[in-house]
């Protein structure tokens, strides 16, 4: 016979799994001193602890194995258990599989964002062709902008578009970029389409117009922050380079970076700011 202690030793179960199994009626000790409660094993337990260990290792739990070690235990009953942790183990294979994909996926975007060169570029004219989107337009408050971007992506997913395209944000009160603005503006939040899509109450599905000319700036931005650094970047640049800003259309902001490729604050994003050569309406 051997004290817990050196049956612990002996089998490698520490003598904490052993009370407990001791507790869950999986492995009783072969004989319990009366006197000093003292626990002791016979040599032959210590095939009872491979065996638990064994089906442990398999990922059995441990009222599995309590069956698994009852004397009168049928085949039929083994088998069913069996075939359950099969099934159970093919869907853990499955969700890994497919979550490994997934992490290769975003491996490969980062890797491709790593390739693309400074997180902020310079100042370029740029011509922004049409485009199809759906989009809400609304006086809230700024903190509320994220509420109207997941519930335009919503809309749109309900329709069978996807919603890959990159969310757009239109200000139409340009003061509310220029400063740290945290009352009610307006804005208008959008997302590219492949197709018609019906109208809504809240929702609007148009065609944003071509801009002819526009200031474009690739930065690195913050969605959580109150107010945007790179209109005054734009701006400057603009007004330094003989342009100036058309006050009838909107600033556009898009979100190059999507929502599940964000690590830590910043997304790469594209601020558009519709300008006019005025050095050359001046020249003609």
């Amino acid at each position: 016979m051997l004290r817990i202690s050196d049956f612990s030793k002996l089998s490698g179960a520490s003598v904490k799994a052993l009370r407990y199994y001791d507790q869950l009626g999986l492995l009783k000790p072969a004989f319990v001193d009366s006197e000093s409660g003292y626990r002791y094993y016979s040599e032959e337990q210590l095939l009872t602890v491979k065996r638990i260990a064994a089906f442990k290792e398999q990922g059995f739990t441990l009222e599995d194995i309590k069956t698994f070690l009852e004397d009168d235990v049928s085949l039929h009953v083994v088998k069913d258990q069996l075939a359950s942790k099969k099934h159970e183990l093919l869907e853990a294979i499955s969700t890994a599989q497919r979550q490994l994909a997934e992490v290769n996926e975003r491996l490969r975007r980062v890797e491709n964002e790593s390739k693309k060169g400074p997180r902020h570029s310079r100042v370029a004219i740029r011509r922004i062709p049409p485009q199809l989107v759906a989009s809400i337009r609304d006086i809230v408050p700024r903190t509320r902008l994220c509420v109207l971007l997941e519930e335009v992506t919503q809309y749109v997913k309900a329709h069978g578009e996807t919603a890959d395209g990159s969310l757009m944000i239109l200000w139409h009160d340009r003061s509310t970029l220029e400063e740290d603005h945290e009352e009610r503006v307006e804005l208008e939040v959008a997302i590219p389409l492949t197709r018609e899509l019906p109208d809504s109450a809240r929702v609007k599905v148009r065609l944003l117009p071509e801009v002819e000319s526009a200031a474009s700036l690739v930065h690195d931005c913050d969605p959580y922050a109150s107010d945007c650094a790179a209109i005054h970047d734009a701006l400057d640049w603009a007004s330094s380079n003989g342009y100036a800003p058309v006050d009838s259309e909107p600033i556009r902001e898009t979100y190059l970076t999507p929502d599940q490729d964000m690590y830590g604050r910043m997304r790469r994003s594209e601020l558009i700011v519709p300008v006019q050569n005025i050095s050359a309406s001046s020249a003609s």
